[in-house]
């Protein structure tokens, strides 16, 4: 059997939930009823809520799918800048619990209705006269509608205590209004055929409420304090930038991820020019003190200039872990003695050059100095001595690669020349 909606009814229900929130930046939202917690898991995703809370009278529901509420690898990843929390309790939305108090939205979809009357009367005042929402999004079935569904008889659900008319539904937003100072819109999902929406109207009605401003009806503070009915069956915390755990290791990994593109850019640049390759060979022993310093002023001079490139220089001395990056070296001085040390090969990428380069870079550290501060305690980034710049050994794959790239590009050159000489080949695909 065809579904009669497209897309079928329950999601239309919580695209129309997604869709204030999108609007309004709803930052603190409180399902009541949430049962298996498929809107809680559409709204995890929208960064603008911070908090995110489910309740619902059955546990047994609640444990069989809360676990899908979890961060996944993309939210560590890429974590978000404000922090979500989710949280889930068991209880009955008859019932008051400080917890739920000041909410930007709650949302009740397809609830009521499983109330009896009576227990209607105690949901309006522990929603509106209690918990005090900014927005609170009503949804229930239409009675009206019925008619047009196929087969159906009484009820749309065996557990339904009632199903409202368009009327008596009006009825009972307006005395809310009334008694809470809120104000509703009527509206709803699910249309009626063509020429049909004025006499039957939507399928699921919806009330959106507004609070008109102020707290009324609050208990008092004493008896916030101890109001605590709901038990606690779930809490998570997503990953977030402002942990600044978090915030170093996403900056860190986009500083290094940057650094190392500019450097093999450059490397591919310079292959085979006479300039990389007097700077390749520039090493840190005492004999090379003077060109040092010179080629480091040359750098300097770069760095100033719009930073067009990153410079190499070279180091002395390796850690055990590091061995293999460095080369021994061999001369001898002015008394004819010989004499060695170890030479590294590094590209230095100034932290001005990424901080413009990069604006997700820019945008984490929020300047140049916090920026040389987050990256000074990290043992994964080596900086320059005086904190300016990023250093990255020059491993010999780097060059070899680079070498590699610049020796495809000339024999595609050559076999291109050469191909105007061979016969050409036929055209299967334009023969077919």
């Amino acid at each position: 059997m065809e579904p009669l909606f497209k897309p079928p009814l329950h999601r239309q229900r919580h695209q129309f939930v997604i869709d204030f929130v999108k609007r309004n930046k709803t930052k603190k939202v409180v399902d009541l009823g949430c049962s298996e917690c498929c809107l809680l898991k559409k709204l995890r995703f929208h960064r603008e809520i911070e908090l995110l809370v489910g309740v619902d009278i059955n546990p047994a529901k609640l444990k069989k799918k809360m676990h899908g509420l979890a961060p996944i690898s993309t939210d560590y990843l890429q974590p978000g800048y404000d922090p979500l929390n989710i949280k889930l309790y068991q209880g009955s939305v008859t019932e008051k619990d400080a917890r739920l108090r000041g909410f930007d939205l709650a949302t009740s979809i397809e609830l009521i209705e499983h109330l009896s009357l009576a227990d209607v009367e105690r949901f309006t005042e522990v929603v509106f006269g209690y918990m005090t929402p900014m927005a609170v999004i009503v949804s229930t079935p239409n009675s009206e509608f019925n008619p047009l569904l196929p087969g159906r008889t009484g009820f749309r659900h065996r557990d339904h205590k009632f199903e409202w008319t368009r009327a008596e539904f009006q009825s009972w937003a307006l005395k809310v209004c009334l008694e809470f100072s809120y104000e509703v819109q009527f509206t709803g999902v699910g249309q009626a055929p063509p020429g049909q929406q004025e006499r039957f109207g939507f399928c699921s009605q919806i009330g959106v409420f507004q609070r008109r401003g102020g707290r009324h009806g609050l208990v008092s503070t004493d008896d916030l304090d101890e109001v605590f009915s709901y038990k606690l069956l779930y809490s998570i915390a997503y990953p977030s930038l402002k942990d600044n755990n978090i915030l170093r290791r996403v900056l860190v990994s986009e500083v290094l991820y940057w650094a190392e593109k500019l450097k093999r850019r450059w490397m591919e640049e310079k292959t085979g020019s006479d300039e990389a390759q007097t700077l390749f060979q520039t090493d840190g022993g005492d004999g090379c003190l003077s060109e040092f310093k010179m080629e480091k002023q040359k750098e300097s001079a770069a760095c100033g200039e719009e930073m067009k490139n990153p410079a190499v220089k070279c180091g002395t001395g390796a850690s055990e872990d590091e061995e293999g990056l460095y080369e021994d070296v061999f001369w001898t001085d002015s008394h004819g003695q010989a004499e060695s040390s170890k030479q590294c090969r590094c590209v230095c990428v100034p932290l001005a050059m990424l901080w413009s380069c990069c604006p997700k870079v820019s945008t984490l550290s929020g300047s140049l100095d916090n920026l040389r501060c987050f990256l000074l305690d990290d043992p994964s980034v080596k900086l320059s001595q005086d904190g300016s710049a990023v250093l990255l050994l020059v491993q010999k794959q780097d060059q070899e690669e680079a070498e590699d790239d610049d020796l495809e590009g000339s024999v595609c050159t050559e076999t291109s020349q050469c191909s105007h000489s061979v016969v050409p080949e036929e055209d299967w695909e334009t023969d077919l």
